[in-house]
């Protein structure tokens, strides 16, 4: 049954993932991402439904447009592919406490869960390649991200009956943004608006599920980010004083806190027998 949950969830994952590709593209310009239509950007033809099957279509059409020839870059086959990796890794992760849900009630509760957190990996893929081409995180993905997630965890609280981890979600999204932002006054340059935006979303998902993970992440996007810029500032690719997108980082520590974050922080505080 896992199998086949991930199974569904990949499939959509790339049809999500061909989303994103527009999103992408279209919202660091301001442009919409509903009009007009996708078109090859060399002739301006409209792109045919059967040649905007996920991955399938550009390995078709050998990466070329089906008009002009021109090349088509494999980002886009890149980007769906991974979208359908990642729901599917969502998927075995979350799918088996789904399924060992007691109640309806639970089952439907843990779905609500599911949704979010694959609402997050959407957003996750999509702020991470802008910030990369940018250093930009739109207010046009991260808040909407932010209202989606809100929401389905308030869905989830209902059903199961327990406003606890909501609570201590949305405290956890004021304690990181508050950080972040106390973090953009202190060292002007080193964080953007953008940054203190995403890390509400992301203190609100972490603490959802504990206080170890929201530590754990909070600190792994640090570690990661560090680790990045020193690998930068060793090769010489950067120097010291130059801005560097951080959205990334704080989207790969987030994945790290929701998967390990409260197992790490327990063996750790285990160490000194507190745990």
């Amino acid at each position: 049954m896992v199998g086949l949950i991930a199974a569904i969830a990949a499939v959509y994952g790339a049809i999500i993932g061909s989303f994103l590709n527009v999103v992408v593209h279209r919202v660091p310009r301001g442009e919409s991402v509903v009009r007009p239509p996708s078109a090859c950007p060399a002739c301006g033809h409209r792109i045919r439904p059967r040649d905007n099957v996920p991955v399938l279509s550009w390995l078709i059409l050998r990466g070329r447009c089906r008009d002009c020839g021109a090349s088509i870059s494999w980002r886009y086959p890149a980007v769906e592919l991974g979208t359908a990796v990642a729901f599917g890794l969502v998927a075995v992760w979350r799918a088996p406490v789904l399924l060992a849900s007691p109640t309806p009630s639970r089952a439907w509760a843990e779905g609500a869960v599911l949704l979010a957190l694959l609402v997050f990996a959407a957003a996750t893929i999509a702020l991470a390649l802008i910030d990369l081409a940018v250093s930009r995180l739109p207010n046009a993905i991260v808040l909407p991200t932010g209202a989606v997630v809100a929401v389905l965890l308030a869905v989830a609280a209902v059903l199961d009956g327990d406003v606890g981890p909501l609570a201590r979600g949305g405290l956890g999204g004021v304690v990181l943004c508050a950080a972040y932002f106390l973090l953009a006054i202190a060292v002007p340059g080193g964080m953007g608006m953008g940054d203190v935006k995403l890390a509400a979303v992301i203190g609100l998902l972490l603490g959802w599920f504990g206080w170890g993970a929201l530590a754990v992440g909070a600190l792994a996007a640090f570690l990661l980010g560090g680790v990045y810029a020193v690998g930068l500032l060793i090769t010489r690719r950067a120097r010291r004083g130059s801005g560097l997108p951080f959205g990334p980082w704080m989207l790969a520590g987030a994945w790290i806190g929701l998967v390990v974050g409260d197992d790490l922080a327990r063996a750790y505080l285990g160490l000194f027998g507190i745990a």
